[in-house]
């Protein structure tokens, strides 16, 4: 299925490419969401009389991000939980904990920017985590998990 694209798109490409997905990514997620048209000649046609107001809208979206990454660089953040004598926690740390904490802290993250490639964490302890706020920016926060007796 040939698409355009109205946004860039991780792993995919920019906004205006022209670009073949699988008919189900293209049908259930890019067009639904507003990522993306069906390339037609009538869309082509639309896509190219809207193509500054878009550029200009991705333009904000990318400032926006990074005036976010400006606040959140460096920012330290702190989660109690209930762990066993060597560290391990009863339960784990997982995306939707880490954006209520840095919500708790001031700086508003939704659950969907947290990155965590090797699951929720189980042991207390200092980590890195990285925030995708947008396609061309991520930020790293530090973590610390404080064991509760």
């Amino acid at each position: 299925m040939e698409i355009i694209l109205l946004q860039k798109v991780d792993n995919l490409g920019d906004l205006g490419e022209k670009v073949n997905v699988k008919s189900g990514f293209g049908r259930n997620f890019l067009i639904p969401s507003g990522k993306a048209i069906p390339a037609t000649e009538a869309n082509l046609k639309v896509f190219e009389q809207r193509r500054a107001e878009l550029e200009k809208e991705a333009q904000e979206k990318l400032q926006a991000a990074e005036a976010r990454k400006a606040k959140l660089d460096g920012m330290e953040l702190s989660i109690t939980c209930k762990a066993g004598d060597e560290g391990r926690l009863f339960g784990s740390v997982g995306t939707s904990d880490i954006a209520k904490a840095a919500s708790a802290a001031g700086e508003s993250v939704e659950k969907k920017e947290v990155m965590l490639p090797n699951g929720p964490f189980r042991i207390a302890g200092e980590y890195d985590v990285d925030l995708h706020l947008h396609a061309d920016v991520d930020v790293t926060i530090k973590l610390t998990i404080v064991p509760e007796a």
